[in-house]
């Protein structure tokens, strides 16, 4: 049963806002301090009380004892009935027996007989005389015999009650206080997060990543403004992600027009080639095979491009210099009147990478610098190996350089020579769909190295990759 309630106070906690919970969480720590406190006060105003008569009690049972020493079991003194009367003394033997015929004012239990009897310490204890509280001491008084001396305790009992009253009414301001906080704390704690949520619904809703959480002046932050600000940070990446994603898709269907266009026209063309010479045939099919390669290369390289990150069962150990004398050779091949110049280290330089990835990045790099090379000038390709790091200086991984002799890249071209499908004014003539630097950067980037491009020193472009 207890179980099921509990489980019960979970579900109903659950179900209850976050600023609710906060509220209910925040009175129930202040109200638990305040009732604490009252009640740590009230222990201490009454004992304060009850010691102060009871020193009072010990006085009185000093005096008794000196103005009667050694007086027979009886009574000493009986008018504490009254209040404003001195305090009741009686002798108590420790045997029975030897009891007055009458009945004493006070009370007389075991334990007062065993105080007279030197086997108990003296003790306080709270009784009733005539109807009245009383507050009585039984100590020793002499061999077989205890004194017990007793007064009224109604100031005691009252003083009691009146700050018993105070501390429940501080209490229950406190637990009204407590409340009242719960509430503030919850409002104005949770209100970025609040704005936050508003946010993220009304992102949701109108899926515009464009809208951004208001955040209060420099100087006023906490965690939850922090939170607000990572949300912010988040949303302008989404907002580039979104931006970036339709520029693709609108660049992609721009640069897919023209070629898919041209493919249409030469196989309608084709497709009326009982009224076409032999020479137009065979230009129309080398026409529409070549579209197609386009065509196909372009569609490959978007695929490259929407991938964020290299397989990673698929990186090892890679020999650049190997790699980069590979690539140099396939260049040859494919741009046979450029010549390329390579300067690799004698010593093996090994970064951790995917071979392929890296070949089709390098591959890109010679690609482009052949494509701009003129007047039989060569492409210089060069590997140096990192610096290893000393204590307390750090080090610097290989770089490899690609330079081409040709026209350069212009000052307000080079910010945007990784972007994709972006063709500089000199390279529109030139073939090429304008992603190959694009891909070259995302592949560096997936392997922890950074791709730069700066203008070369007496002309031509200089491509850095650093790993």
């Amino acid at each position: 049963m207890s179980g099921g309630r509990r489980r019960l106070g979970r579900a109903w906690r659950r179900r209850r806002p976050l600023r609710t919970r906060l509220a209910l969480s925040v009175t129930a720590a202040v109200a638990v301090v305040a009732v604490g406190v009252c009640a740590a006060a009230f222990l201490v105003v009454r004992s304060a009380l009850y010691e102060q008569l009871d020193l009072s009690l010990t006085q009185s049972a000093r005096l008794a004892a000196q103005r009667n020493p050694g007086d027979p079991p009886g009574t000493l003194a009986g008018e504490c009935r009254f209040l404003a009367a001195p305090a009741c003394a009686e002798v108590v033997p420790a045997d029975p027996a030897k009891d007055p015929t009458s009945p004493g004012l006070l009370p007389v239990d075991p334990a007062a007989r065993q105080v007279a009897a030197g086997r108990k310490a003296p003790y306080y204890t709270n009784i009733t005389v005539s109807g009245f509280p009383a507050r009585m001491l039984t100590t020793d008084y002499a061999k077989g015999r205890a004194l017990q001396v007793a007064l009224r305790a109604d100031t005691v009992e009252d003083g009691i009650e009146e700050a018993a009253g105070w501390l429940v009414l501080t209490a229950a301001a406190g637990v009204l206080l407590a409340a009242v906080l719960g509430y503030w704390v919850s409002r104005t704690g949770l209100a970025p997060v609040t704005r936050l949520t508003a946010t993220a619904e009304r992102i949701a809703a109108t899926r515009d990543p464009r809208h951004r959480i208001e955040l209060p002046p420099p100087g006023r932050e906490d965690e939850i403004t922090r939170l607000a600000g990572s949300f912010n940070t988040m949303l302008g990446e989404l907002e580039q992600s979104v931006t970036a994603q339709r520029r693709l898709v609108a660049d992609a269907s721009h640069e897919l027009r023209t070629p898919l266009t041209a493919l249409r026209t030469n196989a309608e063309l084709l497709a009326r080639a009982d009224r076409l010479t032999p020479d137009q045939r065979e230009r129309a099919s080398a026409a529409l095979g070549r579209q197609l390669r386009e065509v196909t290369g372009l569609v490959n390289d978007l695929i490259e491009l929407a991938r964020d990150e290299e397989p990673q069962p698929l990186v090892e150990q890679v020999r650049l210099g190997a790699l980069v004398e590979h690539c140099v050779q396939a260049a040859r091949t494919h741009w046979p009147a450029v010549p390329f110049q390579v300067r690799v280290p004698d010593e093996p330089v090994v970064v951790p990478g995917v071979p392929a990835r890296l070949s089709r990045l390098l591959g890109n790099l010679l690609d482009n610098a052949a494509k701009f090379s003129r007047g039989g000038l060569p492409v210089e390709v060069e590997l140096v190996p990192g610096i290893p790091g000393l204590p307390g200086v750090p080090g610097s991984g290989p770089e490899l350089t690609v330079r081409d002799h040709g026209p350069g890249i212009a000052a307000e071209d080079l910010p945007h020579v990784f972007d994709r499908f972006y063709r500089a004014g000199a390279a529109r003539a030139l073939p090429g769909s304008g992603l190959g630097l694009a891909m070259a950067r995302q592949i560096a980037r997936a392997h922890d190295a950074e791709l730069t491009a700066e203008a070369a020193p007496g002309g031509g472009a200089l491509f850095r990759l650093t790993f």
